[in-house]
């Protein structure tokens, strides 16, 4: 059930916790002097720090109200991009996140067997040095690809991967391949970039959103442009077999059949070239594989999708048409969470497609250059060892073309299984937790057996810690310096903006105190974490004092790259992939018949809610008051042909596992679907808000992989579901 907290209940927590810490001493010495030094703290601790939050992998920038030393309240920085003077609710919770009396505060060692939650305290010296103590014993009889490495994308990330390559280890998970590699891998095969950039302009009049359910997986500033679009009229197209928040915004919600959204797409381009709507001069002077496409896409009319998709051909016709007149100034959404079945890839590649024939580039999207720049400095270091072991994940030899730095998660989990083709035998993990995030959790418990050692890095004993035999305490965002990031024409930083709180420490100091005690100091030449900070700035001639008053310095302006440019083999949009026809797969989008339930079975759908990230804030107990209890979403209709009603108790089963939860019936999806929220159902019991409530899907989800990108397929489970 979800527990009462009221605002004053919460403020005495937050006071109580953080005073717990203050150890008689209201104002934290170093980071309060620092403050103090910029300006931005009075002699009594109080003022406004401005950083960046973490709250989610969107980063906004934020300014913390601080009195008496103790985070009192979170507000967005206007100044930065992802913000804009907003955060959302996730965001506005994150002192709750620092102040939770969950909390690890020291270092823990297992005592008891994994799972029993039994641990030790420790000292940093004592947890370190067995630690390493454990990697090097792994590494001298196994070799250093014995140790997996994964993490979850996070600005100390390349410290994290400093400590991977300098050890040695060739295996690398990261949470990609669980949400969006067949937009990347996609992306890349025709644009040759990750993602490009959407203008949410004045002028733009139509949006094509295929599942990206920005009202509730909310990234903060791009929701806000959604918003402000819809309000001035910008009709918007939904495709999604739930009706979300987002389908409740837009101007048109088509409930399409699980695993046909390639086929919808695929009919879009049928009509535009069969039509001649496309841009002919854009398609001629900036394309390569016209012709190839144009073959391709012949057979696949709206006749034809119409009865797959279950969306009619006069449908389909119409919004090809609408979107082609609205041109340039029209919009296919490639999403983020994409990788649902085997076929998402192919989807992907045809909305970029899509994009391209109609000529919106520099109108409705752009070249995005992400968050790294080579003007920024970095602490000397030597060349990696190099690597010679095959990948567990099968990247690249299985994976041909997907990049390195993203993997696929599942791929290696299940090979640690196999042992093939060699076993795995420790798992160093930092922000990241597989026992929930992975499909089929037997399996991830199952791949924690193999292992002689694991350790993790976490602000909270998640269920990957529970299982571990190593926790180490990493200080919350709002108590750490991180890497600087540049953004636009400007360079963030996150800065502490109150003391680390017991003994948890930041990410650059734990890893480089791994690093030095596994022999690889020369890889961590920084003396703290402002050493490395100072190493960043230092060929901008930029002082890190310089950084702290605003939470960020402006760049100079540089020079505006050429119109068109597209880091591809051919050097424009390739429509027709030479890269991807090398190597086995179709060049050109080609339909993949979807697997369908079984009589009596749904498709079980996953998608995210505004009050939580993935698998990680859960125990928020902000948002866990605000949050309503999950359950499984079922169409009403059927929900009664079946004589349940809401809030019956329910078994889903799949073929991999089962679980039990309340029943929300709903006329909100469609009859051969459920829907599950993730994140629920936790193991941990040192999560003790999160603890009991809800159930996994990711002890439900069956492990499919998609071959081209690697993605997870995860609406490709099937389920039964009865009452209890």
């Amino acid at each position: 059930m979800i527990n009462n907290l009221s605002r004053r209940d919460f403020l005495k927590i937050s006071a109580t916790t953080a005073g717990a810490f203050a150890v008689g001493q209201l104002i934290p010495p170093m980071v309060a002097q620092a403050a103090q030094e910029a300006g931005l703290l009075n002699v009594s601790g109080d003022g406004y720090i401005p950083s960046m939050c973490e709250m989610c992998v969107w980063r906004c920038g934020l300014i913390a109200k601080v009195k008496n030393g103790r985070v009192v309240k979170l507000d967005g920085n206007p100044d930065h991009p992802h913000s804009r003077g907003h955060l959302c609710v996730r965001g506005q919770s994150g002192l709750m996140n620092t102040y939770d009396p969950d909390r690890v505060l020291t270092p823990l060692i297992r005592v008891g067997k994994r799972g029993e939650g039994r641990f030790r305290k420790a000292s940093w010296e004592e947890a370190l040095d067995l630690t390493a103590s454990k990697m090097l014993e792994i590494k001298n009889t196994y070799g250093p690809e014995a140790m997996v490495f994964s993490s979850t994308h996070n600005l100390s990330q390349v410290q994290f991967e400093n400590l991977l390559y300098a050890y040695g280890s060739p295996n690398y998970g990261t949470q990609r391949s669980l949400c969006f590699n067949a937009m990347i891998v996609a992306n890349l095969m025709t644009y040759g970039m990750e993602e490009p950039g959407r203008i949410y302009d004045d002028k733009l009049q139509y949006i094509i959103l295929t599942g990206r359910n920005l009202m509730e997986a909310v990234s903060t500033s791009e929701t806000g442009d959604l918003s402000d679009a819809i309000q001035r009229g910008v009709k918007v197209i939904y495709l999604d077999p739930r009706f979300t928040k987002t389908a409740a915004k837009a101007t048109e919600w088509l409930p399409i059949k699980p695993g046909t959204d390639l086929a919808f797409h695929l009919a879009l381009l049928n009509v535009i070239i069969g039509e001649e709507l496309y841009d002919h001069s854009f398609v001629e002077n900036y394309t390569v594989g016209f012709d190839q496409l144009v073959q391709e896409v012949q057979a696949y009319t709206p006749e034809w999708a119409a009865p797959l998709t279950e969306i009619s051909a006069e449908t389909i016709r119409r919004i090809a048409q609408e979107f082609a007149a609205a041109a340039p100034h029209a919009l296919a959404h490639n999403g983020w969470r994409t990788s649902n079945f085997v076929n998402s890839f192919q989807t992907q590649r045809a909305i970029t497609i899509l994009n391209a024939l109609v000529g919106n580039w520099n109108v409705t999207l752009k070249a995005s250059g992400g968050e790294s720049s080579g003007a920024l400095g970095k602490p000397p270091q030597p060349a990696y060892p190099r690597v010679s072991a095959l990948r567990l994940d099968g990247v690249p030899n299985k994976y041909p073309v997907v990049p390195l730095k993203i993997g696929v998660f599942q791929e290696l989990r299940d090979n640690i299984i196999t042992g093939q083709p060699y076993q795995a035998h420790g798992w160093f993990i930092a922000r990241q937790n597989p026992v929930m995030s992975l499909p089929d959790r037997t399996k991830t418990l199952q791949a924690f057996e193999k292992m002689d050692f694991i350790a993790t890095v976490d602000i909270f004993l998640n269920d990957t810690a529970w299982f571990s035999d190593v926790v180490l305490p990493e200080a919350s965002y709002l108590e750490r310096y991180d890497p600087v990031v540049p953004l636009g024409d400007k360079i963030f930083l996150r800065q502490p903006v109150i003391e680390p709180q017991g003994d948890a420490k930041s990410a650059l100091w734990i890893y480089k105190q791994l690093g030095e005690r596994l022999g690889l100091g020369d890889y961590f030449q920084y003396k703290d974490e402002e050493d490395y900070i100072r190493q960043q700035l230092a060929p901008l001639d930029v002082r890190l004092e310089d950084i702290k008053a605003k939470g960020y310095v402006e760049l100079p302006a540089a020079e505006e790259a050429p119109s068109y440019t597209w880091n591809t083999p051919s050097g424009k949009i390739e429509l027709y992939s030479d890269t991807l026809a090398k190597v086995g797969f179709p060049g050109i989008p080609v339909w993949e018949e979807p697997p369908q339930p079984p009589t009596g079975q749904f498709y079980l759908l996953t998608g995210k809610v505004a009050q939580s990230t993935q698998f990680a804030t859960q125990n928020n107990q902000l948002l866990h008051k605000y949050s309503d209890e999950p359950g499984l979403w079922m169409n009403i209709d059927v929900a009664s042909d079946r004589g349940l009603e809401d809030g019956d108790w329910v078994e889903v089963v799949s073929e991999v596992g089962k679980v039990h939860i309340r029943l929300k019936a709903t006329p909100a999806i469609r009859p051969d679907c459920v829907y599950l929220t993730p994140g629920y159902g936790h193991l941990s019991k040192g999560l003790t808000t999160a603890f009991g409530v809800g159930a996994s899907d990711s002890v439900l989800h069956v492990t499919y992989t998609d071959p081209a990108s690697g993605g997870q397929a995860l609406s490709q489970t099937f389920v039964t579901v009865r009452k209890v």
